[in-house]
């Protein structure tokens, strides 16, 4: 009796649930994709891309002290809905100058002053809660499920806690085997529809990093850290968090929540040309025209390891002049003085042996911009001082180290950083950084971070393999510029590797480190070997000379995630590029260049050398002409690459 009672009780609770729930749907311009939308004791959404479902119902939610209710059995007191179809010029251009905006939106308005904005484009979703309070508000905690099938892959940067520098190797889980297991974003997923689900976040400002748990087998669910409440530090750049509060953020109670995205691709290599982060943050009406994008040499990764000079190589002032010899001799924008160049402590106490002044007039004669390595304890301490008296030098900008964190006291600072930067016409460059969110849209000058497991590791690890290498393209870089930090010219088949600190090389071969120019993004782009072994490469340099950082057009040929990758670009005067990058498999692609304009074109194509399987430094270099609809037949090597600069 008292069960029958049971499911007579259930079944009605169940029916009144049915007859009060209020469903949407929001579909793309083009129609593949579709957002379906529940509103009931919360609000639950689905994602289908081409009539198949990618996200199954998945409940979002908001918690605010001061408000328990909001989220909670949710009132719609309205809708509107919206389409917008227009171009958004970049001032530093990424992947092409300008930008496509095509959306669908809608936002439903909730009793108790909140709403919620969907936004579905052809290649992707995202969603964002809005804030319509007096005063401050406290926000205890935000639900975001994304619940999966079993049998999806998930290309998981899996972490150990919120204090990471967030550089990771993409982990392959079946959605179903995940537990609890902590990641930071971006993460991917190849479902067995086929189709690839992109996670990730935008317009990211005064509040905390969303991070992803495993759901027990049910997919995945946002995490993020609450705000520090207590730090301690243990070296001059690590600032540990040891008590966190009891809630993510206090922020203003009219606020535009960082937005959730989703972005979908048919094809693996669709992935390399999306730009909802971009599309989704906050811009500017700031003159940015100062900007200037450019290539740097890099002092740290070859550990100053330069030769055939008469004097000692080092952080001293005699050392850096061969690099801006180098840099000038090239073009090369920026040099960079990493750490030593003044007390890691102290940013206006000078290393006796780096005379900066002189640097910065010879510099200045050579016509080419220095930036200096900062680490963020010490700039947080001296921002004002320090920043003032760097563009009393003529310092160009600075590349700020050791962060490791993306709460909102921490999201406060990057913002804090790039705006007194931009004040003063200084470039930033985040490391020990946490993924892009847009805020190169809002604050060009910020041109670069880190946030990725880069070459630099290959100083300390194997872990910079050529799978490595092309996971990033399709998960990482869609996030943003990504400071990866290419270039060596010591190159390493897969047996022939080794780990060695102070003259690293890379695993690959030399046409897979040129590809990584053209394919790569980062519009402040290292050469991360030394110049010394630069100079006994013209080849090559001829190619690094001329690619450039930023480009005006972007069109990914082919590729596969952590298999191989085709990429061209064209530069602002017209010249096409085309990088190819391969993993351990040597393959053979054919290119069709029915993308060229009409016309002749003089081609300088690199290829891996007949040896390269055996020394993977070996390359050829050809030149021959080119017209649109020619096609061109590239062979790679185990770690192989292929680039090629074509001239009109």
């Amino acid at each position: 009796m008292k069960k029958t009672f049971f499911l007579i009780v259930l079944i009605a609770v169940c029916s009144a649930l049915s007859v009060s729930a209020q469903n949407y749907s929001l579909r793309s311009p083009n129609g593949k994709a579709e957002v379906r939308l529940k509103v009931a004791d919360k609000v639950y959404y689905s994602l289908l891309f081409n009539g198949q479902t990618i996200v199954s119902e998945s409940a979002i939610g908001l918690s605010l002290k001061e408000n328990p209710a909001v989220a909670v059995n949710p009132k719609v007191a309205g809708k509107k809905e919206r389409s917008v179809e227009q171009v958004v010029t970049a001032i530093v251009p990424q992947k092409r100058r300008k930008i496509k905006d095509v959306f669908n939106e809608l936002t439903l308005n909730f009793n108790g002053g909140y709403a919620l904005v969907w936004r579905v484009y052809d290649n992707g979703a995202a969603y964002r809660w809005k804030t319509e309070l007096n005063g401050e508000i406290t926000v205890s905690a935000e639900q975001a499920a994304i619940n999966l099938a079993p049998q999806d892959t998930i290309f998981y940067p899996q972490e150990e806690s919120f204090y990471s520098h967030n550089e990771r190797l993409y982990v392959r889980y079946k959605s179903g085997e995940l537990k609890n297991q902590l990641a930071s974003l971006p993460a991917l997923v190849a479902t067995q529809t086929g189709a690839k689900l992109w996670i990730s976040e935008a317009d990211l400002y005064g509040y905390a990093g969303m991070w992803l748990e495993g759901a027990n087998g049910n997919g995945l669910k946002a995490v993020f850290p609450n705000y520090p409440a207590k730090e301690e530090a243990v070296k001059d750049r690590d600032i540990k968090v040891t008590e966190r509060a009891d809630f993510i953020a206090k922020t203003d109670g009219k606020k535009s929540f960082p937005w959730r995205i989703f972005g979908l691709a048919e094809k693996d290599s669709e992935l390399i040309d999306n730009q909802l982060v971009y599309l989704l943050s906050e811009g500017t009406n700031e003159d940015f025209s100062w900007v200037k994008a450019g290539k740097v040499p890099w002092d740290w990764w070859n550990a100053n390891n330069i030769y055939g000079v008469d004097f000692k190589s080092g952080v001293n002032t005699e050392t850096y002049k061969y690099y801006l010899d180098f840099a000038a001799k090239y073009g090369l924008e920026y040099l960079i003085l990493d750490e030593g160049w003044s007390k890691t402590d102290d940013l206006l106490t000078l290393n006796p042996n780096v005379d900066l002044p002189e640097l910065l007039a010879y510099a200045k004669r050579k016509n080419v911009g220095i930036i200096l390595w900062v680490l963020w304890t010490s700039l947080d301490k001296q921002m004002i001082p320090a920043l003032d008296q760097f563009e009393k030098w003529g310092v160009k900008g600075i590349k700020v180290d050791f962060m490791q964190r993306d709460d909102q006291k921490m999201v406060d600072f990057y913002e804090r950083t790039a705006n007194e930067a931009a004040k003063r016409k200084m470039l930033v460059d985040f490391h020990g950084s946490y993924k892009p969110t847009g805020m190169e849209r809002k604050y060009p000058n910020a041109v670069s971070r880190e946030g990725v497991k880069g070459l630099e590791n290959s100083k300390w690890s194997k872990d910079i393999t050529p799978q490595h290498d092309l996971d990033l393209p399709f998960i990482r870089m869609v996030a943003g510029p990504m400071d990866f930090t290419p270039g060596a010219m010591l190159n390493a088949g897969e047996k022939d590797f080794k780990i060695d600190f102070n003259r690293p090389m890379s695993q690959g071969t030399r046409c897979h480190q040129l590809g990584m120019y053209v394919i790569y993004e980062s519009p402040l782009q290292m050469l991360a070997d030394n110049p010394s072994n630069y100079l006994r490469e013209p080849e090559a340099m001829e190619f690094l000379a001329a690619v450039p950082s930023i480009w005006n057009e972007t069109i990914p040929l082919d590729g596969k995630i952590g298999e191989y990758l085709v990429v061209a670009r064209q530069k602002e005067n017209g010249d096409w590029f085309i990088g190819a990058m391969n993993d351990w498999t040597p393959r053979e692609i054919t290119i069709d260049l029915s993308f060229l304009e009409n016309g002749n074109y003089s081609a300088s194509i690199y290829q891996d050398g007949i040896n390269a399987d055996r020394f993977a430094s070996d390359f050829k270099l050809t030149k021959q002409p080119l017209k649109k609809g020619d096609k061109l037949i590239i062979k790679m090597a185990s770690g192989g690459g292929f680039a090629a600069h074509l001239k009109k």
